[in-house]
């Protein structure tokens, strides 16, 4: 139990310690006083800034090609539009064609290094075939949200500066792929198996099974960009994209499905289908140049 002398220590102390908060406190609030009647009181954070975004449309002709890509690489053409409501916030709109396709490396030694066997003969009826069973990526559009959380000014090579933003984009997509068409059990032993066929490679209806498909993938669209601005209605634009869909990018019996028709267990199942897709991180870069309208900013005060 507490002494009374020790209840007059306790009591000493607190009302020290509040003596110590009221002092800080009424510290504090002299400094708040300070900044908020000091010389810029009231006045805004930038003076004359220049606002490129707000109340304009924009148009972005712009070229791009696909990243990271296990077989094909897809170069697009196409453009963007859209308009910002204010300096930090606005929609838009891209769309494009991938008219050119590149192959990767690894499809290259497939198609000169691959072999061809009865044990594999589904997924790879041909060797010098297998760039026909790829899956690729032939056009791509999507609406999205614009977010722009920083600006400021870039410097070239301490030649010179200019005005810069990074902006932030997220929505959805649909994209149109070729991929290699379905393969039924059937089909695949009425026409690779139960025909004779060559050694090393496969007979006529067999290498039919190769060709490919036309699909439209929807996709969840999300990317990053910079941009600089040469004067008041001109920039470049360079600008990073991701899209993940599933798709059969290799045209192989990769996977199959058990009783319940669930994926994974049944492999292989000596067919094409479905259960043979497989989700990939798909990304990309596009190079644009940025046309604004009006072709006059706003200047801030």
């Amino acid at each position: 139990m507490l002494t009374q002398k020790n209840r007059r220590l306790l009591g000493v102390l607190a009302a020290l310690a509040l003596g110590t908060a009221i002092t800080t406190i009424g510290s504090a609030a002299s400094a708040q006083d300070v900044q908020i009647t000091g010389p810029l009181a009231g006045q805004p954070a930038v003076r004359h800034m220049r606002q490129y975004r707000v109340n304009r449309f924009f148009i972005t002709p712009s070229v791009g090609y696909t990243l990271q890509d296990e077989f094909s690489r897809a170069l697009f053409f196409g453009g963007s539009l859209g308009f910002h409501f204010t300096d930090w916030l606005g929609i838009g709109a891209w769309g494009g064609g991938a008219p050119i396709d590149i192959d990767t490396d690894l499809t290259s030694q497939i198609a000169d290094n691959g072999q061809v066997s009865p044990q594999n003969r589904l997924s790879l009826p041909s060797a010098a075939g297998f760039p026909d069973q790829v899956g690729r990526i032939r056009w791509g559009a999507s609406l999205h949200v614009l977010f722009i959380p920083l600006r400021g000014k870039l410097s070239l090579f301490q030649a010179g500066f200019v005005d810069t933003d990074l902006y932030i984009l997220a929505g959805v997509g649909l994209f149109g792929v070729d991929e290699r068409q379905d393969v039924s059990r059937e089909q695949y032993r009425a026409a690779c198996v139960d025909q004779p066929q060559p050694p090393g490679s496969s007979a006529p209806d067999c290498l039919a099974t190769q060709s490919r498909t036309s699909r439209i993938l929807p996709a969840p669209m999300l990317g990053v960009g910079l941009s600089m601005y040469f004067n008041e209605f001109i920039g470049l634009q360079i600008e990073w994209r991701a899209f993940p869909f599933s798709w059969r990018a290799s045209g192989f019996d990769e996977s199959g499905e058990d009783a319940n028709g669930e994926p994974g267990s049944g492999f292989p199942d000596e067919q094409i289908n479905g259960s043979d897709a497989r989700t990939t991180f798909n990304q990309m870069l596009n190079i644009g140049l940025v046309i604004y309208l009006p072709t006059e900013v706003q200047i801030t005060d």
